[in-house]
């Protein structure tokens, strides 16, 4: 078989001379031996390699077909191209080989080398004198440097089939040459050593390949051991019946042939056994924890098929403890491996009997793998759970079927439609012999007892607002449950039978929910909000299902529904629930169907529920269902709109009638009065909002009732609000109206003057003493400021012009208030929740209704409703309500730079200013710069400037904008200490170095320009502590800037040309970093790095935006025009006047040119340090980037093993099947030569596996 040496680090081919016979006699002999078998197994002499026919003979070049243009092409590129069939591929290979075995095996080494992605090629001189380390030493030489990519690793489709045709090749090889060639003791001999010596390298190309190929090789070999064994147990039971014939019938001559033949089986079998025993203890026991988790998963995979295909051979606790053990894995490809490994061992329940003792040590982490990160590998862990399930009831305790249970809630639709079918198979699945005789249909039949226990399990989950989640869990396994509909009607109408317990009214709540979620997923036939990735598109099938299930739900609750109704029609939370109903009928039933007795029932206690209910979910049930029921294109339109007119006119004069006598009476107006115009107001807003009831006027009367309101204060609060909702209404159906171009020019004059009112009415109610009233007065004013703003003349309705409303000044102003004094502020200042704060889920309704709130203010932001300007105040709260509001006031700079970049620019720049200016009045002018105050302004404009972007050529205009409104504020103020002093705002210019850079190398001059203006030269000549924050935002302008020989990404650009003579250059992501630059630069410091730091260094984790020029070019001198100066006019005087210049004779320049000298200097010798350091760092990734040290990679850095989690698996395991244990060999040469202790299981077996006791 395989030498010893073979299987280590440096490996021997077979040479020629060590695989031949000695003479022609041997080699006649040897075949004569296999005659009977019909395998020409053997070896050539030498002096019969060149017999027969020759390789390049019968149209054949290599071995292959001259056809289809491939005649020159190598293995590689054959299968690389997929054009020829992989049996025929493997054939003509096979005929090279019987001719010269040599030719075709070194062609076969370097098509795995060449599916390496390795470009050298093994010669034949170096497969006769070079050793295997120093041939895979030598072809590790040949890789490209610059690319880490290789065949297995490349996308797309022609790299994806050249996978599947590498394994098919491989596999196809082995099943061809299975009858001789593989026991030649020279094919496979010298492939495994190849394959194993490339499994241990440290490129990765080669040991993912090679890893690769030993698994589909081993699983290969498996299948044909799979076959001798099927071979030799036939030929035995043949023997056998032979055997026990009588004498006179036995035929020893056919005895004596099945005995050679069950030895030669015998003989071939060992063979096998010890080409899969170097395989498994050769590359998979040290690859199947590789540092690479892709090669950790192709181990574990192919394990996985081995112990399914040949069971009696490797399902044993030896093998399936691998599986278990990576089953801890950190990558959750590996750990998806392994759950579908053993999904294919526990789906045969012939086999559950040999992994009991496996279940018992790793079934608590299989269930605790449903709650796994990874939402595949959660779902592939329910699923296999599903199955132990169905293996036996006993091997799940209840606290482990209760953490799969709550899943059928979760938000990932896989992992809850995996639990929901584990919940069915154990609640639903079990039926015993006395259930089977039960009825198929009424209140005692089986589905009714399933579905009282779906209502008892919904109950006990105690997420009742989630029966739609429940449901669309079940929908996929327990449909015909779910859509028994009669039952569940049965249970809500029928009496209980006698000694039968009846339901509760909350069970019977839960069950209408459930029955509700049921007809509404059997009509949209979609998962409910939240689950879903949106509506796909149904098939034919699908459609039919749909439109049958449609019309039984409309036949069987047209009937039942009034029923429902009448018994229930005083509790809310049901009525609510079963008016939704109508919803989904066919209404053309109600006339085809002759039921039209049962919708004048339904109309009637519509009717009746809407008398006797206040509450608002139910009104709005009964309106939408008034709207469902009032189609026009069905016959039954009439007598619903009779109906629905009757009801409508019975409460407005009611409530026109109330409101007379409520605003009538010269006294405070009694409770019984106040609920009656209430309940009337309730219901008509209810229907007012799916229905038009702009004939019976009601604008004049809410706006009535709204003005005595304001006039007197003590209006009730939930008549205020209502009534602003119903005047709400009352103004967007004439809206409507007048949009559709059916009313006439008083119309729009009317609607014109109606909407004004309203808004300066609801302008009124934000000083209003309720809070709940001021919320709805400004929910009511966002949205219309948005509907009647300048928008509503787009897409062709120039005529609603007169109609366009903008907010003046002061509506502006009384919005931003509120905003401020209602959203802004602690959890605790909050009063909305009536006292419940201390109640965790009135804190998170309290948290989503200011945010509401907020989200309809800047939505006036982002649509130009308000000025830009006042986003201000609510930019400045980004970092101190991050957390609350983080995500709508970053979404809304975003999107306010996306309509005037340079208006964003100078409402984040004022932001700064507002808050600089808060603390100077609560810390006074001379206040500590390290305060937390000042920090928190540093802090907040490092993270506006992070939202500019990368791209600073699309955000130069704006970044050059909001410099100069900074230092014009900055100078603004003159020195508090009088003369001489810094200015009072001086220290914004530390905050303002935070945008320093995101500017341009010839803005940074132009804005430097722009600084001096301000400055005096006493200015420049100050280096007291107050002056440095002048000091500091000075450098930030000039770093950068007055060097012009090197872009920020010449470095890199020159660095990639260096490289542009080797074609197919891919620098790998991960490694590659930018060359580091001026060390003094102050202002990435305060964007990337500590800001503590006086010096610091180009960040190496971000990408330098792309610049114009790439290359070094001669220096030259910036001329102003050619900075950006058009961006903001400069005039020849500052916009401020600046302080006092007592010496302005004297040149700037000549008085410091010394400093910039000296720090000229400094910077040049800054640059030449960065850029040698950053050619050391890429000569060294260079030599380094293809290879990695994990040829024995430390299990802790891959596994998430521990002692806790992986208990000792020695207790009743018998791990003396280690090795691959076929029958043993006989007749077979011994190979002494084998080190005894590598095939020993103790040496891999102890604590250095796993770092932990297992055995």
């Amino acid at each position: 078989m395989i030498a010893a040496q073979e299987l280590q680090s440096d490996f021997h081919f077979p040479h020629e001379a060590d695989t031949q016979l000695s003479s022609d006699t041997d080699l006649e002999d040897l075949e004569g031996r296999h005659v009977k078998l019909g395998k020409g197994k053997g070896k050539k002499a030498p002096g019969e390699k060149g017999k027969g026919v020759p390789v390049r003979a019968q149209g054949r070049v290599n071995g292959h077909h001259q056809e289809n243009g491939m005649e020159n092409l190598s293995l590689f590129e054959i299968v690389k191209l997929g054009k020829s069939a992989t049996q025929s591929v493997v054939d003509d290979w096979i005929e090279a080989y019987k001719n010269d075995r040599d030719v075709a095996l070194l062609e076969l080494i370097n098509f795995f080398i060449q599916c390496s992605g390795c470009k050298g090629a093994v010669s034949s001189e170096m497969f006769r004198h070079m050793q295997n380390s120093e041939i895979i030493r030598k072809m590790t030489e040949e890789f490209d440097e610059d690319s880490g990519d290789y065949p297995l690793t490349m996308s797309g489709p022609v790299w994806k089939k050249f996978r599947w045709g590498f394994c098919e090749f491989i596999s196809v090889l082995v099943r061809q040459c299975q009858y001789s060639i593989i026991y030649d003791e020279y094919m496979m001999d010298t492939v495994i050593s190849l394959l194993t010596g490339l499994s241990d390298s440290q490129v990765r190309a080669f040991r993912h390949t090679s890893t690769l190929a030993a698994m589909k090789l081993m699983t290969a070999l498996v299948n044909v051991a799979l076959n001798l064994s099927i071979n030799m147990d036939n030929t035995q039971r043949q023997y056998e019946a032979e055997r026990n014939k009588s004498l006179g019938k036995r035929a020893n001559d056919r005895l004596e042939l099945l005995l050679q033949k069950r030895k030669e089986l015998q003989e071939n079998q060992d063979e096998i056994e010890n080409m899969m025993n170097a395989i498994f203890k050769g590359v998979f026991v040290h690859r199947y924890r590789d540092a690479i988790a892709e090669i950790r998963a192709i181990c574990i995979e192919e394990i996985g098929v081995w112990m399914k295909m040949y069971s009696d051979a490797f399902l044993n606790d030896s093998y399936l403890k691998y599986v278990g053990w990576t089953m801890h894995d950190k990558q959750g490809e590996v750990r998806l491996k392994c759950l579908t490994a053993l999904q294919g061992l526990y789906y045969n329940r012939e086999l559950n009997a040999r992994l009991e003792l496996f279940t018992s040590r790793f079934k608590d982490r299989i269930v605790s793998m449903a709650l796994d990160k990874e939402c595949d590998v959660a779902v592939q862990a329910i699923k296999l759970l599903t199955l132990v399930l169905q293996s036996s009831d006993e091997v799940l305790t209840a606290e482990d079927c209760e953490s799969v249970y709550h899943l059928v809630y979760s938000a990932h639709r896989p992992i809850a439609v995996a639990a929901g079918e584990f919940l069915y198979k154990k609640l639903f699945s079990h039926r015993g012999p006395e259930e089977e005789s039960l009825p198929r249909r009424g209140r005692q039949c089986l589905n009714a007892n399933l579905i009282k226990t779906t209502v008892f399990f919904f109950l006990e989950s105690e997420l009742h607002e989630h029966g739609a989640y429940l449901v669309d869990s079940m929908w996929e396994c327990a449909s015909d449950l779910l859509k028994d509909w009669e039952s569940m009607i049965s249970l809500l109408l029928d009496e209980p039978f006698p000694g039968e317990e009846a339901l509760t009214d909350r069970q019977e709540t839960a069950l209408v929910e459930i029955m509700l979620c049921a007809v509404r997923q059997s009509c949209e036939c979609h998962p409910p909000v939240g689950r879903g990735t949106g509506k796909r598109v149904m098939t034919a099938k699908e459609k039919k299902t749909q439109l049958d299930d449609r019309t039984k739900i409309t036949e069987i609750f047209a009937v039942a529904l009034p029923l429902l109704l009448t018994k229930y029609s005083v509790d809310s939370e049901k009525v609510t629930n079963l008016l939704q109903l109508p919803q989904y009928f066919d209404l053309e039933i109600y006339t085809t169907g002759r039921l039209e007795k049962h919708l004048e029932a339904l109309l009637r206690q519509i009717r009746e529920v809407v008398e006797k209910h206040t509450d608002t979910d139910v009104l709005e049930a009964c309106s939408m269902t008034f709207h469902a029921l009032c189609n026009e294109e069905f016959t039954i339109f009439n007598r619903v709109d009779i109906a629905r007119s009757q009801l409508l006119d019975e409460q407005v004069d009611k409530f026109n009638r109330l409101l007379e006598d409520f605003l009538q009476e010269g006294e405070e107006p009694d409770e019984d009065d106040a609920y009656q115009v209430l309940s009337t107001l309730k219901r008509i807003t209810a229907f007012h909002n799916a229905h038009d009831l702009t004939k019976w006027d009601l604008f004049t009367s809410n706006y009535r009732l709204l003005n005595t309101g304001l006039q007197n204060g003590d209006m009730p609060e939930q008549i205020v609000i209502h009534a602003l909702q119903c005047t709400h209404y009352v103004i967007l159906w004439n809206l409507a109206k007048v949009s559709e171009g059916s009313s006439t020019k008083a119309d729009m004059v009317t609607l014109r003057k109606q909407m004004r009112a309203f808004c300066l009415m609801c302008q009124r109610y934000l000083s209003s003493v309720s809070i709940a009233v001021k919320e709805q007065a400004f929910t009511i004013l966002c949205d219309a400021l948005m509907i009647f703003s300048h928008q509503i003349v787009s897409s062709g309705r120039e005529a609603l012009e007169p109609l366009v409303f903008s907010p003046d000044s002061s509506l502006q102003s009384d919005l931003l208030n509120f905003i401020l004094d209602h959203v802004f502020i602690d959890q605790d200042d909050d009063g909305s929740t009536d006292g419940q704060q201390d109640d965790e889920a009135g804190k998170i309704e309290a948290l989503h209704k200011r945010r509401n709130l907020l989200a309809a203010y800047c939505k006036l932001i982002v649509f130009n409703v308000v000025d830009m300007s006042t986003g201000a105040d609510i930019f400045k709260q980004y970092m101190r309500y991050y957390n609350d509001y983080g995500d709508i006031i970053k979404e809304t700079m975003s999107k306010t730079r996306q309509i005037d970049k340079i208006q964003c620019a100078k409402t984040l720049i004022l932001s700064l200013q507002q808050l600089f200016n808060e603390m100077l009045s609560e810390l006074g002018c001379n206040f500590d710069r390290s305060s937390s105050l000042f920090c928190g302004i540093k802090e907040l404009a490092r993270r506006f400037s992070l939202t500019f972007g990368l791209d600073q050529l699309k955000t130069r205009e704006a970044i050059a904008m909001l410099h100069k409104d900074g230092i014009e504020f900055a100078f603004k103020e003159p020195s508090p200490q009088g003369e001489g002093g810094p200015p009072l705002n001086l220290a914004f210019l530390d905050v303002l170095s935070e945008f320093s850079s995101k500017l341009l190398r010839q803005d940074r001059k132009t804005v430097h320009m722009y600084l001096e203006r301000f400055m005096t030269f006493q200015m420049s000549l100050q280096r007291e502590e107050c002056w440095l924050p002048l000091i500091s935002y000075r450098n930030s302008l000039q770093a950068g800037a007055d060097d012009d020989t090197m872009s920020v990404i010449s470095g890199v650009s020159s660095r990639g040309s260096s490289r542009s003579k080797k074609p197919k250059v891919t620098p790998i992501p991960a490694k590659r970093k930018l060359p580091e630059e001026d060390s003094s630069c102050s202002s990435d410091a305060g964007v990337w790095m500590a800001r503590e730091q006086s010096v610091q260094q180009t960040p190496v984790m971000m990408t330098s935006p792309h610049m114009t020029s790439t290359v070094l070019r001669e220096a030259k001198k910036l001329r102003p025009d050619e900075g950006y100066v058009g961006v903001y006019t400069m005039s020849n005087e500052p916009q401020h006047t600046p302080l006092p210049q007592t010496h302005q004779a004297i040149d700037y320049n000549t008085h410091v040119a010394w400093m910039l000298a000296q720090r000229q200097q400094q910077e040049r010798a800054n640059i030449q340090n960065a850029k040698m350091r950053s050619h050391m760092q890429h000569a060294i990734r260079r030599s380094t980037g293809l290879m990695e040290d994990d040829e024995e990679p430390i299990v802790e850095d891959v596994m998430m093993s521990s002692e806790q989690r992986l208990e000792d698996l020695n207790e009743g395991m018998d791990f003396d099947t280690m090795d691959i244990d076929l029958p043993p060999s006989k007749n077979r040469r011994e190979r002494s030569e084998l080190k005894p202790d590598y095939f020993d299981p103790a040496s891999i077996m102890d604590d250095s596996v796993l770092n932990v006791s297992m055995f």
